[in-house]
């Protein structure tokens, strides 16, 4: 029964995904100061409670995703950008939180994945936190390559999965 159960919950969960990134628009390129990222118009009570306020589906009140290069946890390139715009929507929402979920790619045994997804959520959340949010605002959690945002092989689907997202856990 437990068994049924979880394989019905996991099933489930996997669909509302699936819907959240087949049914999601373009990404919005925003920059820092870009006014719009402040907008908090479609995020919901019930978004937050059910997790689905989440950069992963353009639904974290402009946060956005941020993506790692392959075996690191450093933020390189335009994530730099993308980091200091999320801090300056976290200051612009004093009482929001977040959790920073990190991921990894399909490469790579278990228990890596999980330490290079944890070092990749302690990475940004030690970088928002010396830009000046609280520590008690953000929480961190590994994901290892268990839950993939893009399906398949390759460099380019990959990349999409290693990253560091984030949910949304009080408006």
């Amino acid at each position: 029964m437990k068994i049924q159960s979880l394989s019905r919950a996991f099933l489930f969960t996997t669909l509302l995904l699936s819907l959240g990134v087949v049914g999601c628009a373009k990404k919005k390129n925003l920059k820092p100061d870009d006014d719009s990222s402040n907008t908090s118009s479609t995020v919901d009570a019930a978004d937050v409670n059910s997790g689905a306020a989440s950069s992963d589906n353009d639904n974290a009140m402009g946060l956005r995703t941020i993506h790692f290069p392959y075996d690191s946890f450093v933020v390189t390139g335009e994530n730099k950008e993308i980091l200091e715009s999320n801090i300056k929507i976290m200051k612009s929402n004093e009482s929001m939180k977040v959790q920073i979920e990190g991921h990894c790619d399909e490469r790579g045994g278990i228990q890596y994945n999980l330490a290079l997804g944890e070092k990749r959520a302690n990475a940004i959340a030690k970088l928002m936190t010396a830009g000046g949010i609280a520590k008690s605002r953000v929480n961190t959690i590994s994901m290892g390559k268990e839950k993939p945002i893009a399906q398949g092989s390759g460099e380019e689907v990959w990349a999409k999965n290693r990253r560091a997202n984030y949910v949304i856990t009080e408006k």
